[in-house]
């Protein structure tokens, strides 16, 4: 945990340092409540309800954000309460494409042992029309608390309804690792290697926004009987979610 808290604080060192003489973009933030804190397919509140508040600030080139959720007691992560995710990254713009490239530190409070951990992220997307797609990775490497690595690709798109306030969702996305702690493997992948997928639908007005989505893995819950891997909350299921932009 120390030495993931060192990285954490290298990259949040280096991001002011590096755009010092680029005028601040300012900070903007939400809070959401949703029906089930939902990440790749998985419940991380374990089916209960969460509450959500996110910071994001930018400066130059560089970004950064801080997301804390509610987990109320969750199996997955050893009875956490709440997770904090804090995020930096930078961007490029090549032509039509964005390129994206973040590092991200998930720490979790409440949680009976050490359970935070880091990983890395690429993004690329793309946007023709009223349809924006993107592809992305994301990595963490092996650490004790994950049980081994974890490897995370996906494809999501979503598009607006021209003359209409909603907005199409759609993903998929594949987990892969390593393991060295099959028990902590199954916090990130139940059972191994899955597929999992969302399709949804998103109302915007002003600065609210309502969405409900369709998530869905191919977690085998025989397959997935662990202590951390919580597989009769990783089945498909229906979430609402709403969010209160400033």
């Amino acid at each position: 945990m120390m030495r993931m808290r060192a990285m954490l604080l290298t990259l949040a060192a280096a991001a002011p340092a590096a755009a010092q003489d680029v005028p601040s973009a300012g900070v903007t933030a939400s809070a959401e409540v949703t029906s089930d804190e939902v990440r790749r397919g998985l419940s991380w509140s374990g089916g209960r309800a969460a509450v959500a508040g996110e910071l994001l600030g930018s400066r130059g080139a560089l970004d950064a954000s801080v997301r804390a959720v509610t987990l109320r007691d969750s199996p997955r992560h050893a009875g956490a309460e709440a997770v904090v995710d804090l995020t930096t990254g930078t961007g490029w713009d090549l032509g039509a494409i964005r390129l994206d490239a973040t590092a991200t530190g998930h720490l979790f409070a409440g949680a009976r042992g050490r359970m935070d951990y880091v990983e890395f992220g690429a993004t690329a997307g793309y946007g023709y029309g009223p349809i924006y797609a993107t592809l992305g990775v994301a990595v963490a490497p092996s650490q004790d608390a994950i049980g081994g690595s974890n490897v995370h690709v996906r494809a999501d798109a979503n598009a607006g309804i021209p003359g209409t306030p909603f907005t199409l969702l759609a993903g998929l996305g594949h987990s892969s690792g390593s393991v060295t702690d099959p028990a902590r493997a199954d916090r990130l992948r139940p059972g191994g290697s899955y597929v999992d997928w969302r399709l949804g639908v998103e109302h915007r007005r002003d600065r609210l926004t309502f969405g409900i989505d369709y998530i869905g893995t191919d977690v085998a819950q025989a397959d997935a009987s662990t202590r951390f891997a919580d597989a009769r909350h990783a089945g498909d299921r229906l979430v609402g979610r709403a969010q209160l932009s400033f």
